[in-house]
């Protein structure tokens, strides 16, 4: 029979187990380790009695607070550690929720240094009982969150900090937003106009535009278009075509060539592989002055139809079929329609910001759409430039997030006549 390796117990030992003289000094090693394990734990270590009293504290703790073993055990209390308002929630929570449930966990709390400073940490307490389930004492654990408290300190910081540049940038991007939209509309005489733009979000510039202005021979230019995207790009592009639709139309007024002129500039401005593009329609108003009212022409470079709302209560679109995307084609075509404005009629142009917004609806891709805005407009002719505005506002609104887009509007209509005027 073979014998085991300490040739005493008649077992071999388990491998790296000592044997022999060497187990001795492994358990006092072993008692050591966790003497000093207790000592020199990454965390504190504190036992009270039931009154607070502290009966055991290990060295690392002291050393966070300066304070020697006999300045502590058995002379202060554990609520001694704390700060005034530790002192008072200990009183208030921590102590009684302790008695009730046996222990607590992950209590932020302000220890008191020797020094006076003060060292933010996380307190677990247990209570220790004995056979018969009385309270003995309470346990507790102290973990320093300095780094912590820092962590959230510089937490706190970047988010205030990104929560003032969030706001700084809605105001740069609210003073572009009013660069690329007119102060204020001319004052056309024998015509009433209105208009309002909606930002669907204060976090990025939107990229419609409006505008009317004079012309040459008592006419008058107008136009609504939308850029496609947002952003800084989207804004240069805006502010690209308001010029250039304006300088055009001193140019040469006639509307079809006025977004000719625009197609051609957005074409030769971006060719290459960041292509940029936007719906325009673009109106030349002249008065009539034998028959009264306006005549309006029409010109649409893929641009939802104007809506024109009558004297007589009805309202239709104005087709533009066939009107292509301005900037996409270096010969777009541009589709055209002429009207005549009278007294009591009402010309509403709009993005598709508009038509395309969410309802209340359960369903999620329930848009506006075309047909609702049509209903929309019957409801109110025959009315006036300002009503239609506002009203339109009062849609966007009840639209709530549900509008995803910007949406710009523009209205115009000749005034009814009063009773002098018609003698």
């Amino acid at each position: 029979m073979c014998k085991t390796g300490d040739g005493a117990s008649g077992e071999f030992p388990l491998p790296g187990e000592p044997h022999g003289a060497d187990r001795a000094a492994f358990s006092a090693l072993l008692e050591d380790s966790a003497e000093d394990l207790y000592e020199h734990a990454p965390c504190g270590y504190l036992s009270t009695l039931l009154d607070g009293t502290i009966a055991k504290v290990n060295t690392t703790l002291l050393d966070w607070l300066g304070h020697a073993r006999g300045d502590l055990v058995g002379r202060r209390t554990f609520s001694d550690l704390l700060t005034v308002g530790g002192r008072l929630y200990h009183e208030t929570h921590f102590a009684p929720l302790l008695r009730m449930q046996g222990q607590v966990r992950g209590i932020a709390l302000e220890l008191k240094a020797a020094d006076g400073s003060r060292l933010p940490v996380l307190i677990t307490s247990t209570v220790k009982t004995g056979p018969d389930g009385e309270p003995l004492l309470i346990r507790t654990t102290v973990f320093d969150a300095r780094d912590r408290r820092a962590y959230e300190t510089e937490l706190l910081r970047a988010r205030k900090q990104a929560e003032h540049e969030r706001e700084e940038l809605k105001r740069l991007n609210a003073t572009l937003q009013q660069t690329l939209l007119p102060p204020a509309l001319v004052s056309v005489p024998g015509l009433d106009v209105s208009a309002y733009y909606h930002i669907a979000s204060t976090d990025m510039v939107g990229g419609d535009f409006y505008d009317l202005f004079p012309l040459a021979g008592g006419t008058w230019g107008l136009f609504l278009g939308d850029v496609c995207g947002k952003g800084a790009a989207a804004a240069a592009v805006t502010s690209l075509a308001r010029y250039t639709l304006r300088a055009a139309a001193v140019y040469d007024p006639d509307p079809a060539a006025v977004l000719s002129n625009l197609n051609t500039v957005l074409n030769h401005e971006y060719n290459g592989t960041d292509p940029r593009f936007c719906t325009v329609i673009f109106g030349l108003l002249t008065p009539n002055t034998d028959e009264g009212g306006f005549r309006i022409t029409l010109a649409a470079g893929g641009h939802p139809p104007a809506l024109l709302m009558r004297a007589d209560g009805s309202a239709r679109y104005l087709p533009t079929p066939g009107g292509q995307l301005i900037g996409v084609l270096s010969d777009a075509h541009i589709a055209t329609t002429t009207v005549h404005l009278e007294a009591g009629d009402t010309l509403l142009l709009h993005t598709d910001g508009l038509t395309e917004a969410r309802t209340a609806s359960d369903k999620d891709d329930d848009r506006y759409g075309d047909e609702a805005l049509l209903d929309f407009a019957q409801s109110l002719a025959p009315t006036t430039a300002a009503i239609t505005v506002a009203a339109i506002r009062d849609l966007l609104d009840s639209f709530g997030t549900g509008v995803d887009d910007d949406t710009a509007v523009l209205a115009i209509s000749v005034p009814l006549l009063t009773s002098e005027e018609q003698q």
